[in-house]
């Protein structure tokens, strides 16, 4: 049969229109004004020509991103956000999982959507981390801190926070985390290190039309939104010990603990064999350092061929080390959610920051789905890293999180 023009022209219609279809999605709303909406399908177009929709609705000036670098390209996430959300802010990174309303999952695309109304937000991002001087770091957060005068709620006393999303494979949280801060002076600081599906080769940050590796974003909030920013982990130190005695500081490498192959001395520490080793057995036999008296978790990344063993975190001779043993995972963050509820007098959601090891160590102690339940009763939402930030200090093994009340009534 031949075709008329006229039906050439309806079916090019409805071919727009299908392509066009509603993204299929979630949105949830929030009582503090926050909303979340996520996707584990891979169109980035019809994700934001949904965010762009929310945030007309509730009046957004800023998104927070995260999403998994297997569903979604970042650059073609930013281009989308270009042309579907021309006026909105955001700034975000791929993640080792996500936090959505639905709990543990992955393969998502997130959205947190921060309306004018109750949030003021300031961000920027650092690029080329590799050639950064300090400095440069804390002069940002320094016109950032400037951005923020004026602003309503700013001079209020504990009403603005900072966020950080580093490249978690830049081997540069440390120093990056201490200028930071160095800069916050008294303002909190909480944040993750972007993650690539445990596939340790490229990890994303995104930015205001921004797509880079080997950087930084550092975003100021001021709020009138009560909150507490807070950390919680499940492993307590044990008297045996591991000295780096050989490694490469600038790759994060241990050759040896103890004068021995590193590999075969953490394994016999544990209780396993060299050739066992695997991503589950260093999440769920971490090590921790002392730091002024408070012990942080120092993860393992990786094993390698000659026995050396890469870190998430900065390593170097001379450090000692203490093998870990776990706490109940689901009742120490149950603890840890009990306390900031009562601090706040009550969570309306929380924007978290969750090691990929404390996944992988729930999925090895089968209780993955307790804490999924957990964070879901708890309105959790963010994402799995590479590595956390919490004040001055980048850890590992560690959720670290801004909880949010709901919004005060006026007196």
């Amino acid at each position: 049969m031949t075709s008329t023009p006229a039906r050439q022209t309806r079916t090019k219609r409805a071919s727009e229109e299908s392509r066009r279809k509603p993204l299929a999605s979630s949105r949830t709303r929030y009582a503090c004004g926050l909303s979340v909406l996520t996707t584990d399908e891979p169109d980035a177009d019809a994700f934001t020509r949904a965010v762009a929709a929310e945030a007309a609705a509730i009046d957004a000036g800023f998104a927070l991103l995260f999403f998994s670098q297997s569903l979604v390209d970042a650059a073609a996430l930013s281009d989308a956000l270009k042309i579907n959300a021309p006026a909105l802010a955001y700034a975000g990174c791929s993640t080792a999982g996500e936090i959505t309303p639905r709990g543990l999952e992955e393969g998502q695309i997130l959205a947190l959507l921060l309306p004018s109304a109750s949030f003021s937000v300031a961000s920027t991002m650092v690029d080329s981390l590799s050639s950064s001087g300090m400095d440069r770091i804390t002069g940002e957060v320094g016109a950032l801190r400037r951005s923020l005068h004026g602003r309503v709620g700013y001079e209020r006393t504990n009403s603005t926070f900072a966020l950080c999303f580093i490249d978690g494979l830049s081997y540069a949280e440390e120093a990056v985390t201490s200028a930071i801060h160095w800069g916050l002076d008294d303002i909190p600081l909480i944040g993750g290190s972007a993650g690539d599906d445990l596939k340790f080769e490229t990890t994303r940050l995104i930015s205001n039309g921004k797509v880079a590796s080997d950087s930084a974003i550092i975003v100021l909030i001021t709020t009138e939104i009560p909150f507490h920013v807070f950390k919680t982990d499940n492993f307590i130190p044990t008297d045996e010990k591991l000295v780096v005695t050989a490694s490469d500081p600038d790759h994060r490498t241990v050759r040896e603990f103890n004068a021995t192959n590193a590999a075969e001395e953490y394994a016999a520490s544990v209780g396993v064999i060299p050739q066992m080793l695997t991503p589950l057995s260093f999440a769920s036999h971490p090590v921790v350092v002392k730091v002024g008296g408070e012990f942080y978790c120092r993860s393992i990344q990786k094993m390698h061929a000659d026995g050396s063993l890469s870190f998430f975190c900065a390593i170097d001779d001379g450090v000692v080390l203490s093998i870990a043993r776990p706490k109940n995972m689901v009742e120490s963050t149950r603890a840890a959610f009990r306390d900031v509820e009562e601090r706040l007098g009550g969570i309306d959601m929380i924007l978290a920051f969750d090691c990929v090891l404390r996944r992988l160590d729930a999925l090895n102690r089968q209780v993955f789905r307790e804490i999924s339940e957990l964070y879901k009763v708890n309105n959790v939402i963010g994402f799995g890293t590479y590595g956390e930030q919490y004040r001055s200090m980048h850890l590992n093994q560690t959720f670290t999180g801004i909880a949010f009340g709901e919004r005060q009534a006026a007196e």
